[in-house]
């Protein structure tokens, strides 16, 4: 079954995929790569989802940004290949939490992208990964995150 059937087969509604904010682009390609610029947890509506972990938001609520995230990333990674099936594999994960300084459990909130990923592409939906905290996002949003895919023509 192909990520496209997947994503249905799970009921999942991606985002529109969201527009530069700035000067740079929400992904591009080099070769068999596609560079995902850093996303944040936009939802159906167009709004973020905002909040500092430890704070005004827990793990659950991290999580759930995350994987929010991870809808909007796939709503770009759509847009730029017009199919999820050109997806071959997840390469590389930066993800950036919104926390207060003592908090210490930013890969539990990345789990939240890392689990959709392999709802959606299975075991090609596993990458390394990097889950880190960090004293502010743009806007206040709870979760940041970039990827890299490996895709096929």
């Amino acid at each position: 079954m192909g990520a496209d059937a997947r994503l249905a087969e799970l009921k999942l509604e991606l985002p529109p995929a969201p527009k530069p904010v700035a000067t740079y682009v929400t992904a591009t390609r080099y070769g068999d790569l596609l560079y995902v610029s850093g996303h944040g947890p936009l939802r159906s509506d167009g709004t973020l989802i905002v909040g500092r972990v430890g704070d005004n938001m827990d793990v659950t609520g991290g999580h759930a940004a995350a994987r929010q995230t991870g809808l909007a990333i796939l709503a770009t990674v759509r847009t730029h290949l017009g199919s999820l099936d050109k997806v071959a594999r997840l390469i590389k994960v930066l993800g950036m939490v919104n926390c207060t300084a003592d908090f210490a459990e930013q890969p539990k909130v990345i789990n939240g992208f890392s689990d959709l990923m392999v709802e959606v592409f299975g075991e090609s939906g596993k990458g390394a990964r990097s889950a880190v905290g960090v004293g502010a996002l743009p806007g206040g949003i709870a979760v940041e995150i970039e990827a890299i895919f490996q895709v096929n023509d």
